[in-house]
């Protein structure tokens, strides 16, 4: 105890330590006299997103191949661990790039190829249908879209499934136009000439 009551009386009667304790003072008060204008700024939290591909089709999310922003713990915990998705990277955008143009050229292949065929099957001319013919104009059974497809692989050697054909309900003989949905956007007419022998 001795000690440190000596300690500080040798620290308060030490003059070079008053002369420094009242140089800090003054500059204390020059800082104080100083304004200092503060401006405090709030932030709003940062929406934390990921950039992602999806692997295969995710229910209320998107389908596969789609490109989205989901919230990154959503994808760190679950799309990333069940494979279902991907971190969009330039590589993969890229990639991703290249898909889509040789898709829309694959697209635009099978529209002209669908196109060609359209115009073979209207430049033909008729397709004649033999039926059993009845009273007057009338004929047995109907023609169906199964009797234009035999017809058509029998004369052009094409394959056409019956279930692109739209024929009109054809009870007796004439001529009739039956339509053939090759591609969403080419739609070829087809005439049949129906005549009883």
């Amino acid at each position: 105890m001795a000690s440190s009551t000596a300690l500080s009386l040798s620290w308060s009667s030490s003059p070079c330590w008053s002369h420094s304790f009242n140089g800090a003072a003054n500059e204390t008060l020059k800082l104080s006299e100083r304004k200092f204008n503060f401006e405090v700024v709030a932030q709003k939290k940062a929406k934390k997103l990921r950039k992602v591909i999806l692997k295969e089709d995710v229910t209320d999310l998107g389908k596969q191949g789609q490109l989205l922003d989901v919230k990154a713990g959503f994808f760190r915990n679950f799309l990333l661990p069940t494979g279902k998705a991907q971190l969009m990277t330039p590589l993969l955008l890229k990639e991703l790039k290249i898909e889509d143009e040789r898709i829309e050229a694959e697209k635009q292949r099978v529209k002209e190829e669908a196109q060609q065929l359209a115009m073979i099957f209207e430049t033909v001319g008729a397709f004649k249908v033999k039926r059993k013919g009845g009273k007057g104009k009338l004929i047995f059974g109907t023609v169906t879209a199964q009797d234009l497809v035999d017809i058509i692989k029998a004369q052009l050697q094409r394959d056409i499934d019956k279930r692109i054909v739209s024929i009109p309900e054809i009870r007796e003989i004439g001529e009739y136009i039956a339509e053939l949905k090759l591609h969403p956007d080419v739609t070829a007419r087809v005439k049949l000439n129906v005549f009883a022998n």
